[in-house]
């Protein structure tokens, strides 16, 4: 058996020998950094097939086809459960322009839409608050983030007791201070119930807002700031020249939100007021839904739902240019 194994040892000498001479101790190597490469080339490929592939797969399946199915109902006249939609042309088309209810749903969706425009430099202010040395700025963070956590229909729910003519707590609290004079019917009142309305809302998403200015504002690198400021940059020059600058792609992001929220506003008036008094705090997306599920109509409310699809690809082609084609071209320069 020692035979054996020196024989064995031998032999494992010599072909390690003869690999030196032939160059062959460098071939491991090679091979194995191929075979890593190889593995590494499959996972990059499956990453891209995942990533891209399968998303692409699912925006077709559920937003492309369902598009183009609601396209093609929008020439119908369709009840929701016959099995047959007779087509009709551009007959939905037309009585939806003529439509004067859908008119001011349409105008009720504006008032949503500016005043939460209005109140874009003063989440911007208060995302710089908080981004700056603010003692309890986490405190604030998080109260001015609830209110976006909570769902829609518990905010409505308790605004609707709120502004409630019985024993609801803002009419006791103006006739708290002395103020019954400015007490009305919140809710139905044309005049007033959209703005009411919109302030339930504007409580509702400011802080989403809030939230994503902070994050931009955040990305600025802050040797730039202090670089400002020991140039004697003031508090407003660092703004206006530094931080509005570097997050006008955000300030595009939450102008395009607002266009899309204020469009698609549905469970805020759909709870406190259903749309009344009339027609009154109705908007397009709950007029849509009433015409399909209430008055079952769903050829006119597909056609009411194509026309705000591209409402929204409009206003954001039209604020892209003006954005990015405008704004920020000049910024290059």
């Amino acid at each position: 058996m020692g035979g054996s194994q020196g024989e064995i040892r031998d032999s494992v000498n010599r072909k390690a020998d003869s690999n030196q001479r032939t160059g062959l101790r460098g071939a491991a190597p090679d091979y194995y950094r191929e075979g890593v490469m190889s593995k590494l080339g499959k996972k990059r490929k499956q990453f891209i097939f995942f990533a891209l592939v399968v998303p692409m797969l699912l925006l077709i399946a559920f937003v492309v086809f369902p598009a183009i199915d609601l396209f093609r109902m929008s020439f119908t006249n369709w009840d929701g459960y016959s099995p047959e939609k007779e087509f009709i042309g551009m007959a939905n088309y037309v009585s939806m322009f003529q439509n004067k209810d859908l008119w001011m749903s349409l105008k009720n969706n504006a008032v949503y839409f500016f005043i939460h425009l209005l109140m874009i430099v003063v989440e911007l202010a208060f995302a710089v608050l908080l981004t700056g040395k603010l003692k309890a700025a986490k405190f604030y963070k998080t109260m001015v983030f609830m209110p976006y956590i909570i769902n829609g229909v518990a905010i409505s729910y308790a605004f609707s007791y709120f502004f409630s003519p019985i024993n609801g707590a803002f009419d006791a609290i103006l006739s708290a201070v002395h103020l019954e004079s400015l007490i009305r019917s919140w809710l139905s009142d044309p005049k007033i119930v959209n703005y009411v309305l919109a302030f339930v809302s504007l409580w509702r998403f400011s802080g989403y807002h809030i939230i994503l200015f902070m994050a931009a504002l955040q990305s600025i690198p802050q040797d730039q700031l202090e670089a400002a400021e020991v140039d004697g940059a003031t508090t407003w020059q660092l703004f206006k020249y530094i931080q509005v600058p570097a997050i006008m792609l955000m300030v595009d992001f939450v102008l395009f939100d607002n266009i899309r929220g204020a469009l698609q506003v549905f469970d805020i008036p759909f709870v406190m007021t259903a749309g009344g008094p009339g027609y009154a705090s109705s908007t397009f997306t709950l007029y849509t839904i009433k015409t399909a599920f209430t008055f079952s109509n769903f050829g006119l409310a597909s056609t009411m739902a194509v026309a705000i699809m591209f409402m929204i690809v409009f206003i954001y082609v039209v604020q892209n240019y003006l954005i990015h084609g405008l704004v920020l071209k000049d910024r290059r320069k």
